[in-house]
Order: C-alpha cells, then sequence, then structure tokens
C-alpha cells in the first residue's frame, strides 16, 4: 500500500511541472508576441521608435505622445540636435523630403531646442500640396563665414510649392550683425534671454571662426518664390542680415501675427518685401528693422495691408520702381489702419528717373504717425547713390488716395515730387492733420511738384501746393511702355 502511494504522490507532482512549465511557455510566448507588437506599431517610416498613444496608461503619469502618425516630421526623429552648435541641416533636409512625399503633412521642428541650419531650399515642384511647416523651436543661422562660401540670396528658401504655411511660436533668428558690422564684432544686437541659454554658450567656441569677413551678398532670411497658397502666421523673424520675409512670384499669400524685429539702424533690413506677387493680405502684424516696413515691388497687384504697427523703419513703400530704365507695374494697394512711430517716412511711392510702367489705384487710409520725418511722399527722383543722371522717362503715378492720415513729423508733413515730363495726377486728400512733434523747434511745410489732383477737405497745414485738376495734353509725354 506504501508503494502505491508514493508511486501516485510522483506521478502528481510530474502532472504539477508539466502544467506549469506549458503555461510559463504560454506566458513568454504572450509577452514576445505583445513586444513586437509595439515595436511594430511603433517602427515609423523614418526608422524611429513611436509609442502608441493607444497602449500608453493615461493613468501612468505619462502623456500620451500627439500627431505621432505618419503625417507629422520631427527634425529631432532625423538626427537634429537642437543644441544651438551641432549643424542640423541634414537633419531638416531629411525631414522635408519625408514631409514633401506626403499630401497635408507637418514638417515639426519642436520647442525647446534651438537650431542651427546653414542655408537650405524646402523645394518643389515634385512636393504634394498643403505641406506645413510648424516652428516652435528657434532656427538660428550661421555666424561663420565658411557656412556661407561666396554668398546666398537667401537662407531659408521655400520654393515652387502649393499650399505651404509656415506658423507656431518659433523665431527664425538671422544672427545679422555680424553682417550689419562687417566685422569680427561678436556683440548680438539684443540681450540674450533666458530661452537663449541653449546657444548663447557658442559664442567662445566660434570666435575663431569670425576672423573672416563675411560675403558681400546678404542673404534674405525667409523667401517664398514661385509658390501658391502661402500662409505665415505666428512666427518671429529677428536680426536678418538683410529682408527678412520675402515673397517672390506668390499668389494668395497670407501674413498674419508674425513679428519682425531688428534694430532701426541696421542695413537694408525690410520686414516684408513683395515682388511680382498677387492676391496678398498682410495684417496683425508687427514690423520692426533697418528699411522699409513693407516693400512692394515691380509685378504687384491687388495687396492689402492692414492692422500693422510699424517702427522703427522706413515706413511702408511702393517701389523704388524703374530701375536702370526697366519697366515696373504695380496696381490695387490699399493699406489702411496702420501705426507708425519713429519711422523716416510714413506711406511712400519712390520710382527711378529713366523706368516706364505704372503705379494706379492706391488707397492709404487711417495712417497714425508718431515723430515720423515726412508722412505723406512721393518721390519721382528716387536715388540711393551719391548721383543719378536725370532722365526725361519716367513711372506714371496716378489714381492715389490718402484718407485720414493724422499725427506727428519732425521733417515736413508732405513731399510730393513729380517727374517734369510725367506729372502725378489724380492725387486726392482727405483729412488730413499732420502738426510737428513737440520737440521739433524747426520743420518745413508742404512740398509740391508737379502734382495735380484735388483737396477733398480742408487739411492741417494747409496743403496749397498740390494743383487742382488734371496736368494739360502738353505737359504728357508717354512713357512708351505703359501697363
Amino acid at each position: 500500500m506504501s508503494g502505491f502511494s508514493l508511486k501516485r504522490l510522483a506521478l502528481t507532482i510530474l502532472i504539477a511541472l508539466l502544467a506549469c512549465s506549458s503555461s510559463f511557455q504560454a506566458c513568454s510566448a504572450r509577452k514576445a508576441m505583445y513586444t513586437r507588437q509595439l515595436k511594430t506599431i511603433g517602427k515609423g517610416y523614418d526608422g524611429y521608435n513611436y509609442q502608441d498613444p493607444k497602449l500608453m496608461d493615461e493613468g501612468n503619469g505619462v502623456t500620451p505622445l500627439k500627431n505621432t502618425g505618419s503625417s507629422t516630421f520631427n527634425v529631432l526623429h532625423f538626427g537634429a540636435k537642437g543644441d544651438g552648435k551641432a549643424d542640423d541641416t541634414k537633419a531638416f533636409e531629411a525631414a522635408w523630403a519625408a514631409a514633401c512625399q506626403v499630401r497635408g503633412s507637418t514638417m515639426m521642428v519642436p520647442s525647446g531646442s534651438v537650431f542651427l541650419v546653414k542655408p537650405i531650399t524646402f523645394s518643389g515642384p515634385n512636393c504634394e500640396p498643403n505641406i506645413v511647416f510648424q516652428l516652435d523651436g528657434k532656427i538660428i543661422a550661421p555666424r561663420s563665414s565658411s557656412a556661407w562660401g561666396s554668398g546666398f540670396y537667401q537662407w531659408l528658401d521655400f520654393s515652387k510649392l502649393q499650399g505651404i504655411t509656415i506658423r507656431g511660436k518659433g523665431t527664425i533668428d538671422g544672427q545679422g550683425s555680424i553682417w550689419w558690422n562687417d566685422s569680427t564684432d561678436e556683440s548680438e544686437s539684443e540681450t540674450p534671454t533666458a530661452g537663449d541659454s541653449l546657444y548663447s554658450s557658442k559664442q567662445d567656441s566660434i570666435s575663431g571662426e569670425l576672423s573672416a569677413k563675411m560675403p558681400s551678398t546678404k542673404p534674405t532670411a525667409l523667401r517664398f518664390y514661385g509658390s501658391s497658397v502661402v500662409t505665415v502666421t505666428g512666427i518671429t523673424i529677428q536680426n536678418s542680415p538683410q529682408t527678412h520675409l520675402k515673397f517672390d512670384d506668390c499668389t494668395g499669400v497670407q501674413v498674419s501675427g508674425v513679428t519682425v524685429s531688428s534694430p532701426g539702424d541696421s542695413p537694408n533690413t525690410d520686414g516684408i518685401h513683395l515682388q511680382n506677387s498677387q492676391n496678398v493680405v498682410i495684417y496683425s502684424t508687427n514690423l520692426a528693422c533697418g528699411d522699409d516696413c513693407v516693400s512692394i515691388q515691380t509685378g504687384c497687384s491687388n495687396i492689402f495691408v492692414h492692422n500693422v504697427n510699424c517702427g522703427p523703419g522706413h515706413g511702408i513703400s511702393i517701389g523704388g520702381l524703374g530701375r536702370d530704365n526697366t519697366k515696373a507695374c504695380v496696381k490695387n494697394v490699399t493699406v489702411r489702419d496702420i501705426t507708425m512711430q519713429d519711422t523716416m517716412t510714413g506711406v511712400r511711392i519712390k520710382t527711378w528717373q529713366g523706368g516706364s510702367g505704372s503705379v494706379s489705384g492706391v488707397m492709404f487710409s487711417n495712417i497714425q504717425v508718431s515723430r515720423v520725418k515726412t508722412p505723406i511722399m512721393i518721390d519721382q527722383f528716387y536715388c540711393d547713390k551719391s548721383r543719378c543722371q536725370n532722365e526725361t522717362k519716367a513711372v506714371a503715378v496716378s489714381d492715389i488716395n490718402y484718407v485720414n492720415i493724422r499725427g506727428t513729423y519732425t521733417v515736413n508733413p508732405v513731399h510730393f515730387a513729380c517727374s517734369d515730363s510725367l506729372p502725378c495726377s489724380g492725387v486726392t486728400l482727405t483729412t488730413i492733420q499732420l502738426k510737428p512733434a513737440q520737440e521739433v523747434s524747426q520743420s518745413n511745410g508742404p512740398f509740391c511738384w508737379e502734382t495735380y489732383g484735388q483737396l477733398k477737405t480742408n487739411t492741417i497745414p494747409p496743403i496749397d501746393c498740390l494743383q487742382r485738376g488734371k496736368p494739360s495734353k502738353n505737359q504728357l509725354h508717354s512713357n512708351g511702355d505703359s501697363c
């Protein structure tokens, strides 16, 4: 009996061991399968691992990752360091190449990082439409001359795209002081903030690279070329070597909530430059720079600028047009609800002698100026050189309207200098109230030369120099190449 009991006990133990072993293998197999599923789900198009938010427990203190689908391309996942020292250009190129292939994709430049990027082109035309460049971090330009070679016209260039958007709360910093000074001075134009700490320590390490002069060709910080349905919103562009934001040969442009910032004495640093572009709206934007806050050049039409703050800078300008005897055409421009302070001019049209074409259909309204040298200006003798040759041909200027322009000036309120051979016509002024700034002890009155039009209301000061009506036929000479 005892022998039978021992055999039965041994058999029971054996069965139990086999059952446990089988259960352990099943558990191990399930664990392995679960691990493989995580890796498969997390394996992105770019070979980097992501965590599926559905597999994460929101109660464990870990926030699920957002925008981790295949349509979001984070530059950090393509090797960007984001420390403000390492060259992140290749990572940006790789992220763009991936985003370019996906319709409606987002290229992410995340907050909390500073990315050093050399001159780069984000180009179509083979890209899918409606790409979003989400800028929440900071992009800085290199300060060493070796990074620029013999020179580039653009730093960050978006070319031949359809439906391209740059948005976010981030910053594009051209670090332009090294260009403006044309010296080895490393000082920034503004005091670094706590947010700049990631890259401010790099200054000592690169001081040796700054011994060579920067190229004579200064780049625009951000340019869009040959693109349609372009949106720029929310971002800051600062300290560009030259123009901050440029649109060339673009249609359907919208700029809003943008801040441009550079010192008032930084040379040629236009805020927003438009050329050969149509159907453009710029609004709710702050522009402080060393040249025109907004510059509207040849080939532009249907331009609407409103609710913009400008200063310091040179004001909002159409031109210079017709340089080197070229044809220039600008029409249908509205600039309204603008504030300006401490600018060289307010609203200005400037053309070169010898040019051809025309500027027409322009409305400047609701402009508030403070300590502006010359708030209202038309200058058909524009010259940015020490001396320019006198020419008889001119870009025609007509149908120019000024409504409700108020505030203070420091030099003269109105300056109309029009061509002898092709006088300005159709210039109307309504509700103009301009007074010398309090600190100005002596100022000049309005100046007009060959300017024809109408005073629709009394003005302060009286603009008696404006000639009523239209120029005589004897004064009108065809410019030979009208628009």
